[in-house]
C-alpha cells in the first residue's frame, strides 16, 4: 500500500513539473514578437525568433505578427482641384513596427485596418484636391501613389507603418459618366469634321492642279499635232509638186486626179452639178 501511494506522488510531482515547465518556457517565431506580461503591464519584448523563459501562471506571453501585410482600402470619392468628382480605391502594404506600442493603441487587425481607412483617405483627398483630372489621371500608376504615400500621417502613433500604395482604380461617378462621354463624342465630331474638311480641300485643290496640268498637256499636244500636219501637208504636196511636174504627162495625170477627187466631193454632197465645157471635170467625163 505504502509503494502505490509512493508511485502516485511520484507521478503527481512529475506531471506538476512537467507543468511547470512548460509554462515556464516559450518561443517566438519567424516575423513575429512576444510580449512578456506581469500583472497586465508589458514587462519585455522579445524580438529575435527562439525559446525564451518566463514565470509560470505570473507572466504571460502576447504575440504580435510583424511581418508585411495587405489590406484593401475602401473605394470612396474625392474632388479634384478642377472640382470634379472621382471615385478612388487602392491597396496598401503595412507592417507592425513598434509591437509594444502596437499592443497598447490597437491591439487587433481589425482595428488597425480602420485607422488605415482613416489615413489613406485623408492622405488621398488632401492630394487629389490639389491636383487637376488631368494630372491625376496622368499619374494613376506611378507618381500619384508615391505621393499618396508620403502624405499619410498619424500612423506611426498606432506601431505601425504603411510600407507601400498602389492605385487600383480611378474612375468618374456613375452620374458624370454619361456627361463626359456626350463631350468626349462631341469633341471627336469637331476633330473628324476638321479632318474631313481638310481632306476635301486637298483634294479638290489636287483635283484643280491635276486638270490643269492635263488641260496644258492636251493643249501641247494639240499644238504638236497640228504643226506635225501642217509640215507633213507641206512635205506631202512638195513632193507631189515635184513629182508631177516633171513632164506634162505627170501634170495632166496630176490635173486628172484633182479633178477626180473634186468630182467625188461634189457627187458626194447629192444634187445636180453644172460642169462648163472648158472645165477639167466636162472632158473627164465626156471621155468616160
Amino acid at each position: 500500500m505504502k509503494k502505490n501511494i509512493k508511485t502516485i506522488i511520484i507521478a503527481v510531482t512529475a506531471f506538476l513539473i512537467i507543468m511547470i515547465g512548460s509554462n515556464c518556457i516559450s518561443y517566438n517565431k519567424e516575423n513575429q514578437n512576444a510580449l512578456v506580461m506581469q500583472f497586465g503591464q508589458i514587462i519585455a519584448v522579445k524580438e529575435e525568433p527562439g525559446i525564451f523563459f518566463k514565470i509560470p501562471i505570473i507572466q504571460k506571453v502576447k504575440k504580435i505578427y510583424i511581418g508585411e501585410q495587405i489590406y484593401d482600402v475602401h473605394e470612396s470619392e474625392v474632388i479634384t482641384s478642377d472640382k470634379k468628382n472621382m471615385i478612388a480605391n487602392c491597396y496598401v502594404t503595412w507592417r507592425v513596427s513598434d509591437a509594444k506600442k502596437y499592443y497598447k493603441s490597437i491591439a487587433s487587425e481589425s482595428v488597425a485596418q480602420g485607422r488605415l481607412d482613416v489615413a489613406v483617405y485623408n492622405a488621398m483627398k488632401n492630394v487629389i484636391s490639389s491636383t487637376s483630372q488631368d494630372d491625376v489621371i496622368a499619374g494613376k500608376n506611378g507618381t500619384l501613389g508615391k505621393n499618396i504615400l508620403k502624405e499619410i500621417k498619424n500612423i506611426s502613433q498606432y506601431g505601425i507603418n504603411v510600407t507601400n500604395l498602389e492605385m487600383k482604380l480611378l474612375d468618374l461617378p456613375n452620374d458624370n459618366k454619361t456627361s463626359v462621354y456626350e463631350r468626349m463624342i462631341s469633341e471627336r465630331q469637331v476633330i473628324a469634321a476638321e479632318y474631313k474638311a481638310n481632306g476635301e480641300k486637298e483634294a479638290q485643290n489636287i483635283r484643280s492642279s491635276t486638270d490643269a496640268n492635263v488641260r496644258k498637256v492636251i493643249s501641247d499636244a494639240e499644238v504638236v499635232a497640228a504643226n506635225t500636219e501642217a509640215e507633213g501637208e507641206t512635205i506631202y504636196f512638195q513632193t507631189l509638186s515635184a513629182a508631177y511636174s516633171a513632164s506634162p504627162e505627170r501634170r495632166e495625170f496630176y490635173n486628172f486626179i484633182i479633178g477626180l477627187d473634186a468630182l467625188k466631193e461634189s457627187l458626194s454632197n447629192g444634187g445636180t452639178i453644172t460642169i462648163n465645157e472648158k472645165s477639167p471635170l466636162y472632158s473627164i467625163l465626156n471621155n468616160q
